[in-house]
């Protein structure tokens, strides 16, 4: 390795918006993040599926016809 060249690595804290708290090593001495995996949704089981737009049931009624179209045959 090259000597001067790399950045220097130290122990660094990552704070959430949620108030968790990490040390992690790091080039940075704080770093801020707006959701970790103590506050998503995916890692605390509160995720929800929402289909805002109704794109199921409109996929379902665009292909309606087909399917018929298919069973008839």
């Amino acid at each position: 390795m090259k000597k001067d060249i790399h950045p220097e690595y130290k122990q660094a804290k990552i704070k959430c918006a949620c108030g968790f708290e990490m040390e992690v090593g790091s080039t940075k001495p704080d770093i801020r993040v707006e959701i970790c995996s103590q506050c998503h949704p995916f890692f605390t089981g509160k995720q929800k599926l929402v289909d805002t737009a109704g794109r199921i049931e409109r996929f379902r009624r665009k292909y309606e016809k087909f399917q018929q179209q298919q069973s008839a045959k």
